[in-house]
C-alpha cells in the first residue's frame, strides 16, 4: 500500500476555511505532548492557555490590548501576501515608526500647541514606510529579495533602538536604565472605556480591519494585487505594473507596521524601551495565515494569537512554563496551518503496490 499525494480537480473550500481551526487543534493536542515532556501537566497548561483568557473577564481588556498591533500589522501584511511580496520584516518597521513617532515627543517636548498625538502617529507612518522603502527600491531596481532585506533590516532596527535609548534619548531622571522619559497625557493614547486599559488603539485596529477589507475586495487596488499574485504576466496585460504593486505593498505594509508601533509606545509603554520589539511583527504574519489573508478573518486570527499570549503569560507564572515553550507553541500553529494547507490543493490517495 502506497501513499501518494495528487492534485484536486479543484481547490476544496471546506479545507480552506475550516484549515484553521485543525491547525489550532492540532497545536493544541500536540502542546500537550510538549508541555508533559518537560514535566508540565499538559492538559492544565493547554486548559490554561487557551481557557482562562476567554472565561475570566478581567482578561479580556488584555486580549483587546494584544490583538489590536498584531491586527493591524497583520491586514498590511495580507494584502502584500495576497501580491506575492513577502514582507517579512514587519517587526522592524513596527519597531522604526514607534522610533520616530517618539523623537516627534521628545522633539517637541511639551512646545507644540495642543495634543503632538496626531503628529506622533503620522510620523510613525513615515517610519514604517521608510524602513519598508529600502526593500521595494532593492526589489524593483535590482531584483534583490524582499524577504532577506527586510528581515535584515528588522536586527538594524533593533539595534538603532537599543542605541537610542541607551545614548541620546536617554532619561536623565530614570536612575540610569535605558529608557525614554514617559510619555506626557497628551502624548499618550486615551483610554475609551474607563477603568480599563483598552486605548484608542483598540478600536481604530477594527476600523482599520474594515477599512483594509474594502480595499482589498471592493476596489482595483485589491484586484491589482490579487492578479498580480496569481497571474503577473496576465496583470501586466491588464495594465497592472508589478512594480507599483511592489512599492505600494511594502509601503502600506511598512505603513501600517510603523502605526501599530507608536499605537504602543504611545500606549502600554508609555516609553520606549530596549524591551520594545515583543515579536509583534513576526506573529502577524501567523495571524494573517490564520485569518486567510482576508482582514475580516485576521480579526480572528488576532484574537487567537492574543489568547495565546495572554494565556501565556499567565501560565508562565502559574505553571512555570518557559517563555520559549509559549514561543514553540506559537511557531506549532503556523507549522500546522502550512501542513493544512497542502490539502487545500491536494489529496492523499491510496495506492495497492502492484509488487505485493
Amino acid at each position: 500500500m502506497k501513499i501518494a499525494i495528487v492534485p484536486r480537480l479543484k481547490p476544496s473550500r471546506l479545507i480552506f476555511w475550516f484549515g484553521p481551526v485543525l491547525a489550532v487543534l492540532a497545536t493544541m493536542i500536540v502542546g500537550t505532548l510538549v508541555f508533559a515532556a518537560l514535566g508540565i501537566n499538559g492538559l492544565k497548561a493547554v486548559e490554561t492557555i487557551f481557557l482562562e483568557p476567554v472565561l475570566n473577564p478581567q482578561r479580556w481588556q488584555d486580549l483587546g490590548v494584544k490583538a489590536a498591533p498584531m491586527l493591524i500589522i497583520a491586514c498590511g501584511l495580507a494584502y502584500g501576501f495576497r501580491a506575492n511580496v513577502w514582507n517579512i520584516g514587519a517587526e522592524g518597521q513596527y519597531i522604526a515608526g514607534a522610533i520616530a513617532g517618539t523623537g516627534v515627543a521628545l522633539l517637541a517636548d511639551g512646545s507644540l500647541p495642543g495634543s503632538p498625538l496626531p503628529l506622533m502617529c503620522f510620523a510613525g507612518v513615515l517610519g514604517g514606510m521608510a524602513w519598508a522603502a529600502l526593500p521595494a527600491l532593492l526589489r524593483t531596481r535590482f531584483r534583490v529579495n524582499e524577504i532577506l532585506v527586510t528581515l535584515m533590516l528588522t536586527y538594524v532596527a533593533i539595534q538603532l533602538l537599543f542605541y537610542l535609548t541607551r545614548g541620546p534619548w536617554r532619561d536623565p531622571n530614570g536612575f540610569n536604565f535605558p529608557q525614554t522619559r514617559l510619555f506626557e497625557a497628551a502624548e499618550s493614547l486615551p483610554i475609551v472605556v474607563p477603568g480599563t486599559v483598552i486605548h484608542l488603539g483598540v478600536p481604530l485596529a477594527l476600523v482599520i480591519a474594515l477599512v483594509m477589507w474594502i480595499v482589498m475586495q471592493r476596489t482595483t487596488v485589491g484586484f491589482a494585487g490579487r492578479t498580480v499574485g496569481l497571474a503577473p504576466h496576465a496583470a501586466l496585460y491588464g495594465g497592472f505594473r508589478n512594480d507599483r504593486v511592489v512599492w505600494f505593498s511594502l509601503m502600506l505594509s511598512g505603513g501600517l507596521a510603523g502605526l501599530a508601533g507608536i499605537f504602543e509606545a504611545a500606549g502600554p509603554f508609555g516609553q520606549l524601551t530596549p524591551q520594545f520589539g515583543v515579536g509583534y511583527g513576526f506573529a502577524a504574519i501567523i495571524v494573517a495565515f490564520l485569518g486567510r489573508l482576508n482582514p475580516l478573518g485576521i480579526v480572528l486570527g488576532a484574537l487567537v494569537l492574543a489568547i495565546s499570549i495572554v494565556g501565556g503569560e499567565i501560565a508562565q507564572t502559574r505553571l512555570g512554563v518557559p517563555n520559549a515553550a509559549i514561543g514553540v507553541f506559537q511557531a506549532m500553529m503556523l507549522f500546522f496551518l502550512l501542513a493544512v494547507d497542502v490539502f487545500v490543493s491536494n489529496r492523499l490517495v491510496f495506492e495497492r503496490d502492484e509488487n505485493a
